[in-house]
């Protein structure tokens, strides 16, 4: 993140970051994402459930080590999480310098991962907006002497083409930094100031966490398959469905792979961070 796309990102709440995947990694991770899909839906009968945060309810698969929730049908939602583990091939985006680049300047002291998911948006379906305004201080966004500070930033990843049409992600400018409440719609397309982000295969989206986001409608025939992976301080832990604020979900095969740099991004907090983490929400909730 160079100084003008630093000076976008604090106005806007998020940037298109244009080609941040070559053309080999988005081959590679299309081919991955597709066969988790498939193992997915195929399993999903045979998979435990259990009740998790907002109401969902999650399955897990013990020999590929990922969780999952939601069906293919119009109008839902297929979502992944903890896709780390099903697939060697995800391996590329645990340290992907050119993602880092960005994720440094916008979060600040040791940086850890806390979301991870892969999302199938079928036709029909719509990810109705939330965030944006005061949302209290897990998630805040911030600016202080050293830059900025947020809580959790989000890259989301593309594997090929999505216009407006095809359930673009879609956000409302400058609501990280609002006062006020955002007027809520049941669609995310007649939100006032919702704006459809048009992106290629290879393209990024990065945001923070406090901006009003969300999906238009897929009004396509085809589903809409989105990567996302979530940073933030080391103290913030995971911000998965199936384990939310618990340590991540990773196998210890799945680590046995990673070099030290890599590890580090899932490297569990200490009791020192965690307290000075707590210190620092307290002093802006």
């Amino acid at each position: 993140m160079d100084d003008a796309e630093r000076f976008d990102f604090d106005r806007q709440g998020y940037l298109v970051i244009r080609n941040l995947l070559s053309s080999a990694e988005v081959a590679s991770l299309t081919s991955a994402v597709d066969a988790l899909e498939e193992h997915a839906l195929a399993h999903a009968p045979v998979q435990p459930r259990q009740a998790i945060v907002w109401g969902l309810v999650t399955r897990h698969d013990a020999q590929k080590g990922y969780h999952s929730q939601g069906e293919q049908a119009p109008r839902s939602t297929l979502v992944v999480e903890d896709f780390w583990n099903a697939d060697d091939a995800f391996d590329v985006l645990v340290d992907h310098e050119p993602t880092m680049r960005f994720i440094r300047r916008a979060v600040q002291g040791r940086i850890t991962i806390n979301n991870s998911e892969v999302r199938y948006r079928y036709p029909g379906n719509c990810t109705q907006a939330h965030m944006g305004g005061p949302i209290g201080a897990k998630y805040r966004y911030a600016v202080n002497a050293q830059g900025i500070d947020c809580m959790m930033v989000r890259m989301v990843y593309f594997l090929h083409d999505v216009r407006c049409r095809d359930g673009a992600f879609s956000v409302v400018p400058g609501t990280h930094k609002s006062p006020f409440t955002p007027p809520a719609r049941e669609l995310p397309d007649d939100e006032p100031g919702m704006i459809g982000l048009e992106v290629g295969a290879g393209d990024a989206i990065l945001f923070t966490e406090n901006l009003r986001h969300g999906g238009l409608v897929n009004r396509s025939d085809r589903t809409r398959k989105t990567l996302h992976v979530g940073y933030g301080p080391s103290w913030l832990m995971s911000q998965n469905c199936s384990t939310m604020d618990q340590p991540q979900y990773l196998l210890p095969e799945t680590l046995a792979r990673y070099s030290d740099a890599q590890r580090a991004l899932f490297q569990p907090v200490c009791e020192a961070e965690y307290a000075k983490g707590r210190e620092r929400l307290e002093a802006v909730s």
